[in-house]
């Protein structure tokens, strides 16, 4: 390779909004062409995730876990960003819906609770601080678990919520067994020449694997998207409203709290990035006459995906740029 030449990992960084991008694509062709053959197949989006989160793990020093945790400043602003002014955002944007309205209750289902999964790969490839993401994940997840039911209570009139206790042990174990892998697997290689060449190969993977994911959500979810075309376009805006929302939140909030470009990244896509995979049972577990909000769901899921192909490169590139000097 001739001096300055990018590395195979550079290449595929500049070209990861393409892949996701055709795969979004291909996914929705082939769910709409062939949906009774991607019916069966969300099972398979969980050790996709397992997957494309052990590769991102295996990026981060597990020394890099114990000094994210006492972080205690950005700890602090995360759960401030997550938890009160992002639910607050929720709760103002679904006002332009009827109390009550399935719309409304599937818009504040997904937006009230962060991600805990594919948020940690988006903050990796959009240059964030991959060990502070790690160590804010289940903090978000124990609060949201606490919280939403709360949430729900105040905002609305609807008596919902019990998370079905599958989707929560999936939601656990997707983090943590692959989190374990990826530090058992780190003394073994160990700082040997043989062991930098397996982390390199591994560091090959979270954007074709993230590509997989995004191909086979969006295939499996195909026909509900289709078939709620005429609710596109009010979702979208209140989507929109809500990313543009959680990036300023991000600047504002990082900013007050002084945390480096880095951290602040992270936030950016904690505040953007939702749970979807969590809160979807519980909408489809919803009676008779709210079929709707689980399509919204999937419609703000969706649509998310779209939005992290342009800000896995946006941010780090434009809105979080580093500055010349400015510690990491």
């Amino acid at each position: 390779m001739t001096a300055g030449a990018p590395t195979a990992r550079e290449r595929l960084d500049r070209l990861q909004v393409w892949a996701y991008l055709v795969a979004a694509a291909a996914g929705l062709l082939a769910g709409s062409l062939a949906p009774g053959a991607w019916a069966s197949a969300e099972v398979l989006v969980w050790p996709l995730l397992a997957a494309l989160l052990f590769a991102t793990f295996t990026q981060t020093p597990s020394a890099d876990i114990p000094r994210a945790f006492a972080d205690r400043r950005f700890l602090v602003v995360a759960v401030v960003g997550n938890f009160v002014v992002m639910p607050g955002v929720a709760f103002g944007l679904t006002r332009f819906f009827e109390d009550g309205d399935p719309v409304q209750i599937g818009l504040l289902l997904v937006l009230l609770v962060p991600c805990t999964d594919w948020f940690i790969t988006f903050a990796h490839l959009g240059r964030g601080d991959g060990a502070r993401a790690a160590a804010l994940t289940p903090l978000n997840l124990l609060l949201q678990l606490g919280l939403l039911p709360v949430y729900l209570w105040l905002m609305t009139d609807v008596q919902v919520l019990t998370v079905d206790s599958g989707s929560l042990v999936a939601a656990v174990a997707v983090v943590l067994v692959p989190l374990a892998a990826a530090f058992a697997l780190e003394r073994p290689l160990g700082r040997s020449d043989r062991g930098r060449a397996v982390r390199e190969r591994l560091g090959l993977l979270p954007v074709p694997l993230l590509a997989v994911v995004v191909l086979m959500v969006t295939a499996v979810h195909a026909p509900q998207v289709i078939g709620a075309a005429d609710l596109l376009p009010a979702v979208a805006v209140v989507v929109v409203l809500f990313l543009g929302a959680a990036l300023v939140a991000a600047a504002l909030l990082g900013a007050a709290g002084r945390l480096p470009m880095r951290s602040r990244r992270t936030l950016a896509f904690s505040f953007s990035t939702r749970n979807s995979f969590l809160v979807l049972p519980v909408a489809l577990a919803l009676p008779v006459g709210w079929e709707i909000a689980p399509v919204v769901v999937v419609l703000q899921s969706l649509l998310e995906l779209l939005a992290m192909i342009v800000l896995v490169r946006l941010v780090p590139e434009a809105l979080f740029r580093e500055r010349a000097g400015e510690s990491r």
